[in-house]
């Protein structure tokens, strides 16, 4: 791009983020940045810092731009404009080497500014700039649940055609790695050695852990046969869109995070780079607004650009009001169960048999051993305790909380014990998340824990033995939501249903470097896959499906997209029944959105809700933010004054989920959206609305006929307090409003706020199932 050095506040090279390129172009984030001139020169920057800088994110005032006559590009304009203030600074530059490299990353899509190093003195300066906006400090986010460049296998290039012409990305591994399965790889940082003392270029996408490795593979990895972990699992494993290709972008870093300015970097390059479908596993549960959560910026960028963004929901349910990522633009993925256990049974010595979940399951594990528990804590997180109690040869009961229960099974193996129960938190239901451990070890839910517990105390003698079973498919009830996937309502825009939906996310098996949590012998075989858990896993799948759709329809925008799977989705389980949550319950609508993912239905959904991005800019109106705070998330698009423009109120956005708020006098609502044909030509739809008793939904017209495709017909949706009242001890109402044609079944969730106030319970009419 343009000059690397612009006197005594030179630029860095500029970085990006992860990414899965079907014949789309799919990304899938252990995400990347962007530094400024030139995106991916990789040089030997010294981190010898006085620390009197910080690293921040500069938001320039719309509509302030630069020169094309004056600046060769944007990276130069915003080094001039960070020219104008550093050389302000009271410390010496010729003193402190660090600040000879001030400008980080200059952004041309995902947000009007750029990320400079700067003192307050600077940051005071450029404060009074009339160009200046706002700088926001430096901020780290975590991912919400990979090492070797080869990928595991998973990203064999055999039998793929090559990228698609609009491919501009590249791949910063040797020739050997990347092939037309793998065609992208970057690593960014730019931002992130400032503040991480210690790290140092990677030079080449190396996933640290093992995130990257095990979103990509679940998104689009190739098809590898005898799949397993420690033979459990055995089968094919393959990517929800085997056939994609993949660019992966690397941001996060183990044990550190992932860096505000290099994940914006990132989607910057990734969005030029030409992908289809971004797959973002992180979140931030402490953005104020869209306007300063970077995922909101950069999926709005993608939105302009026609990229789907899939992001991950996070992990911190079944809590209300903890899910994240909750941009309409961006479909936001909650965790399901699927319906493969790896059952294992304790046998108690009186021959009860109770059943739980093991990744560890010996050859042989032999008769009953004595049976005790932790007289400590009672969670196994001291080995001083555990030897008091004489574990050696004896099954152990372990507590939840306290350590990871990878490094409890480390700790009850050096005090000698032969096994161990683990008991999962309450708050877990009947949901396992099992992990391999260093000796034999059964996961069981609670409430099984207690039952093991008493048995305890009442039993002279009490013993156990382990009975495994192995890999058992096709269990029930399955799906269920998982209990880790965080809830609405949305805390940023109440009136969006969130999550969107629910895919797999507990026990998926897929591609990693290494097992963690277990050692293995120095010349042991290293296994290929594990299992994990998480929205992080979840969103990959998503992503994946969204892939297949984008194949298949390559016009449809990404709210297209969005609607198809939302409105097709799956609301029962494997029995037919509403579709539980992991206490058991039917699942809300806070917890599941539309409901689990269905594929096959998905590509062929009958109607969509659409959507282009210009549209949300009257929805952003409506919730009242400022014209900048617009202007910043709607860049590069032209600057707006809300004033100039119809607000939208939340509930008329062109949504698949309809959410309304009927708490004020006459307790009604009407509603309004438009549905595109992308069935039948000629196609006539009736509806069909499910509500409880204590409102009234009245849909206008009733029936919808077709004459074309992609044919735009709207309609109204009246809402009403059936008694002209607000509904008393009751804080959310559901029910469900379905088009029908045929074998197409085109569903939408409604959501209503009655106002009641805190404390009061939902209130559903458990409509009949969409399977």
């Amino acid at each position: 791009m343009g000059n690397r050095s612009h006197g005594p506040c030179s630029v860095l090279p500029r970085l990006a983020i992860g990414a899965v390129v079907a014949v789309l172009l799919v990304v899938v984030v252990s995400l990347v940045a962007t530094p400024v001139a030139s995106h991916g020169d990789h040089e030997d920057h010294h981190h010898d810092d006085t620390g009197v800088h910080r690293n921040y994110l500069v938001i320039v005032r719309k509509p302030y731009q630069y020169d094309t006559n004056v600046y060769k590009n944007v990276s130069s304009w915003h080094a001039s404009l960070l020219a104008s203030v550093c050389d302000m600074a009271k410390e010496a530059m010729e003193e402190d080497p660090g600040s000879a490299t001030r400008l980080i990353y200059s952004y041309r899509n995902v947000v009007n500014g750029f990320s400079a190093r700067l003192t307050p003195e600077e940051l005071a300066e450029m404060s009074k700039m009339d160009w200046f906006d706002k700088a926001f400090p430096e901020k780290t986010y975590q991912l919400l649940t990979t090492h070797t460049p080869q990928l595991l296998g998973l990203m064999d290039g055999r039998d793929m055609n090559p990228p698609p012409a609009k491919w501009n990305g590249r791949c910063d591994f040797n020739e050997t790695v990347c092939n037309n399965k793998l065609i992208g790889a970057r690593s960014f940082f730019e931002s992130a050695k400032w503040k991480w003392k210690g790290l140092r270029d990677p030079v080449l996408p190396i996933n640290e852990g093992q995130h990257g490795t095990h979103t990509s593979s679940t998104a689009a990895g190739a098809f590898v046969p005898g799949a397993n972990i420690f033979g459990l699992g055995l089968g094919t494993a393959a990517g929800m869109a085997p056939r994609a290709h993949i660019a992966f972008y690397q941001v996060c870093y183990v044990e550190k995070g992932c860096d505000r300015d290099d994940i914006l970097a990132a989607v910057d390059d990734a969005i030029e780079d030409g992908v289809d479908i971004l797959s973002l596993s992180l979140g931030d549960e402490k953005a104020d607004d869209f306007s300063d959560d970077p995922v909101s910026l950069g999926g709005y960028s993608a939105a302009m650009h026609g990229v789907l963004v899939s992001a991950a929901g996070g992990n911190t349910g079944p809590s209300p009001g903890t899910v994240v990522n909750e941009a309409p633009w961006v479909l936001t993925v909650g965790a399901s169960t699927t319906d493969r256990r790896f059952l294992a049974i304790v046998k108690l010595g009186n021959g009860v048999r109770l059943d739980g979940e093991s990744l560890s399951e010996p050859k042989k594990f032999g008769a009953k051993r004595p049976l005790v528990r932790d007289m400590g804590d009672g969670m196994c997180t001291s080995e001083n305790a555990l030897r008091s109690i004489n574990v050696t040869g004896k099954i152990i009961i372990c507590d939840p909380g306290g350590d990871l229960s990878t490094e409890k099974a480390k700790l009850v193996r050096r005090a000698g014990a032969a096994g161990m129960i683990i008991i999962a938190p309450q708050a877990f239901g009947l949901v396992i998340v099992p992990r391999p451990h260093v000796l034999p070890t059964v996961q069981v839910p609670f409430v099984v824990g207690q039952k093991i517990k008493t048995y305890i105390q009442t039993m002279k003698r009490p013993a156990a033995t382990f009975v495994f079973k192995g890999t058992v498919l096709n269990t029930s009830p399955s799906p269920m939501v998982a209990p880790f996937s965080s809830r609405g309502p949305n805390r940023r825009s109440r009136g969006i249903l969130k999550p969107d939906i629910i895919g797999p996310g507990v026990n998926i098996l897929a591609g990693v470097p290494e097992v963690e949590g277990v050692e293995f012998a120095r010349n042991a075989v290293m296994p290929m896959f594990d299992i994990k858990s998480g929205t992080s896993m979840a969103a990959p799948h998503i992503s994946g499906v969204a892939a297949l759709i984008k194949k298949a329809h390559p016009t449809w925008s990404p709210a297209a997209i969005k609607s198809a799977m939302m409105t097709t989705a799956n609301t029962v389980d494997n029995l037919q029944k509403p579709m539980a949550d992991a206490d058991g319950k039917p699942a809300t609508y806070f917890a599941m959105g539309a409901g689990n993912v269905n594929p096959q239905k998905a590509m062929d959904p009958g109607l969509v809700y659409n959507l282009t991005a210009a549209d949300y800019v009257p929805y952003l109106c409506g919730l009242g933010y400022t014209d900048q705070k617009v202007n910043s998330i709607i860049h590069p698009a032209p600057p707006v004054e809300c004033t100039k423009l119809p607000n939208l109120d939340q509930k008329d956005l062109n949504y698949p989920s309809i959410t309304a708020t009927v708490d004020q006098t006459p307790f009604a609502m009407d509603i309004t959206r438009s549905v595109t044909n992308v069935g039948v030509a000629s196609s006539t739809y009736a509806v069909e609305v499910d509500v409880p008793a204590s409102v009234t939904v009245e849909v206008k017209p009733p029936t919808l006929t077709f004459n074309a495709l992609d044919e735009v017909l709207n309609y109204t949706i009246t809402v009403k307090s059936a008694s002209g009242q607000p509904s008393l001890g009751v804080s959310t109402i559901e029910g469900q409003l379905k088009w029908v044609s045929g074998n197409y079944v085109v569903r939408s969730p409604i959501l209503i706020f009655p106002g009641a106030g805190a404390g009061a319970g939902a209130e559903s009419t458990q409509p009949t199932p969409q399977t």
